[in-house]
């Protein structure tokens, strides 16, 4: 009892210590979870002795990797990309498993050895990928959505190879019978789970919801995944290809989201503990033996597979450009691969040697994975002179928009809020130019004759090139936190004077938006419970000028720029001339303004009948700040005032 309690203490501090180091990092939290099994193994510090117990729980997180696989399984999205995923998704497995055959052969190695290494080696990361894309604000590029159907081809040809690998261990007599047998048992189990589960899988799960049972839920869920599990292991087959299944016929049912959120926990405490048992097989003395070995494999992964994918992206999508893009982020190992690899290793079709090798240079591959697609725009370049030439010219479409324009308001993204909040400009005859990634989007509004370009705003040069140092404001109206914060980084360098207005859907990112540099964020969560509240408020009887003050003293206490407008400018409400209505300018003080190193009250702005609304200070923001705070060069004063006053006030902080 002593001594498991002590392994399992040492397996989770040193997962929480390395997965910690990971996240601030900014790596994977897998590779962290590998390098712990590395680190505890038998064959390194043997904290951990690889039993068979530890490998049979391990298993269970393939299973709920599996089950995660299935539940994202959408026959619509299959059919939307149909041409990448099974064009360029399954040329690329296949095309990758043809060499690694052939050279296993020249190896002197078995053909059944080369077919299980062709699985594993085909595989790429979906976890590593999809994360940087994400982060990177480029899931929804070319490139992205290419690397995206590429990886799920992938995750379906898993599914047979998790039937033929197993088959491959039998003698080569009988060989063609047994995966034959294990063809056919499949589809049966398959069809049997698929025509009779369907029918049954969504009223069971009426029966269990009504319940109104959190715990009873869970174990359904649990007793359905493991269930199938089971079934699927009684007839020969994988644990995995049962939890796949299960996840498919609950992805067709209201409850997958549900599932989704309740299995998360026990998929990732499980999964990690599958990759610290791979990181317990490597021997890093054999890995230093044979590191030439080691290398030459690395090199000849990253190498072909980037070839490959990036000739038949060439061949199907017709841009070398997005290719070369695509070829650079599938070029890794990924985490299937170690599914398959164990697989394959307990069906003996490797030796120690071998599976050190593979191993070792698939461990490599994933830790240059987030390098390699980090610098993946400026590697393409280096290769193509057609990616130069695309840049060249969406630059220059979006200066030509931009250029004639001064004063006017970049619009990050032209969705349903974007279109919505420019006809409030149009309206009030401010100009903007919009920044979209949705080519047939942006072709509607140049059609209607509407100023938005195709482009990505979290890139620095298509915000120079919309016109960022002229600009009076920029918006950022898709809720997207690591794109947002791209630009606030992009904006903080070039323009920080520039005011930038961040919408997000809740208000979880509130602050570390407006640490970043945000102006302002607005959470629809809370923009919405304003507008319930009010006409709840109106349904109920309470007077109208009561309503509409009870929504001002909530937005004043919400947003900064609200709090002067209430406390004396109510008079601006109505149709006065635009010149005596108070608004908004930002004012970046430089090294030599005059007002740097004063207090507030000794500039005098209030003589001027202008008030400093806000400070944005680096680590610090203030709104009605004191009178006796100290102005430092690099602040952002946000004076609130007349037209002319605000003139004569910006004059009188750089100038005195």
């Amino acid at each position: 009892m002593d001594s498991t309690l002590s392994l399992v203490l040492v397996l989770l501090a040193s997962a929480v210590l390395v997965v910690v180091l990971c996240r601030i990092l900014h790596l994977p939290v897998m590779l962290g979870y590998l390098i712990v099994g590395i680190l505890i193994g038998p064959h390194a510090l043997a904290w951990m002795p690889d039993e068979v117990g530890t490998q049979h729980l391990a298993e269970f997180g393939v299973v709920f990797l599996m089950f995660s696989i299935g539940l994202e399984f959408s026959l619509v999205r299959l059919m939307a990309m149909k041409h990448t995923v099974f064009g360029l998704g399954g040329a690329q497995v296949v095309v990758t498993m043809l060499p690694v055959m052939a050279i296993a052969a020249m190896l002197g190695l078995s053909w059944q050895t080369g077919l299980a290494l062709g699985g594993v080696l085909a595989m790429s990361s979906t976890a590593i990928v999809s994360k940087m894309l994400v982060e990177r604000a480029e899931l929804n590029l070319p490139y992205g959505q290419q690397m995206m159907g590429v990886l799920l081809f992938q995750d379906i040809a898993v599914v047979p190879l998790l039937i033929i690998i197993p088959a491959l261990a039998a003698s080569t007599d009988d060989l063609p019978a047994t995966l034959a047998y294990a063809t056919l048992k499949a589809a049966a189990v398959l069809l049997v789970l698929l025509v009779f589960g369907q029918r049954i899988m969504r009223s069971w799960f009426h029966v269990v919801a009504r319940q109104k049972s959190s715990e009873l839920f869970m174990l359904n869920v649990l007793l359905i995944t493991l269930g199938l599990a089971y079934f699927t292991e009684l007839a020969g087959l994988s644990l995995a290809l049962g939890a796949f299944v299960a996840g498919m016929l609950i992805s067709e049912t209201e409850y997958r989201y549900q599932v989704e959120e309740d299995i998360k926990p026990f998929r990732d405490v499980l999964l990690g503990l599958f990759f610290v048992t791979i990181g317990m097989k490597l021997d890093l003395g054999n890995v230093m033996a044979e590191f030439g070995w080691v290398l030459l494999v690395l090199c000849g992964l990253i190498l072909s597979k980037a070839v490959i994918v990036a000739l038949l992206a060439r061949a199907f999508e017709g841009d070398w450009g997005v290719g070369l893009r695509s070829a650079i982020g599938l070029a890794q190992a990924g985490e299937f691969g170690f599914v398959l690899l164990t697989l394959a290793d307990g069906a003996r079709l490797l030796d120690g040697a071998t599976m050190q090798i593979v191993l070792a240079a698939m461990l490599l591959s994933m830790l240059a994975a987030p390098f390699m697609i980090q610098h993946g725009e400026a590697i393409a370049r280096w290769f193509s002179t057609a990616e130069w030439t695309n840049r060249a010219v969406q630059m220059h479409q979006i200066a030509i928009q931009s250029m004639a324009s001064k004063g006017h308001v970049i619009l990050c993204g032209y969705g349903r809020s974007g279109q919505k909040l420019a006809s409030f400009l149009e309206e009030e005859k401010l100009s903007f130019i919009a920044l979209d990634l949705d080519s047939r989007r942006v072709q509607e509004a140049i059609v209607a004759k509407k100023k938005v370009v195709y482009g990505n705003a979290a890139k620095r040069e298509v915000l120079i090139a919309a016109g960022l140092m002229r600009a009076k404001a920029l918006v950022v109206t898709y809720s997207d936190k690591h794109s947002a914060l791209a630009i606030l980084r992009h904006v903080k360098e070039l323009r920080p004077d520039l005011p930038v207005v961040v919408r997000t859907n809740d208000d979880t990112h509130v602050e570390a938006l407006k640490e970043a540099g945000a102006a302002e964020v607005v959470a629809e969560v809370l923009e919405g419970s304003v507008m319930l509240a009010s006409q709840a408020m109106l349904m109920a009887g309470v007077p109208l000028g009561r309503v509409i003050r009870r929504v001002q003293e909530n937005r004043a206490r919400r947003y900064a720029a609200f709090s002067g407008y209430l406390r004396g400018a109510q008079s601006d409400i109505g149709e006065a001339n635009d010149s005596m209505q108070s608004r908004f300018l930002s004012v970046l003080l430089k090294k030599d303004s005059t007002a740097v190193g004063k207090k507030l009250r000794e500039i005098g702005l209030d003589a001027l009948d202008v008030e400093v609304n806000a400070v944005r200070r680096r680590g610090m923001r203030g709104a009605q700040p004191s009178e006796e705070m100290q102005l430092l060069a690099g602040d952002v004063l946000v004076l609130l005032g007349l037209p002319e006053s605000l003139q004569l006030a910006e004059e009188r902080l750089h100038k005195g």
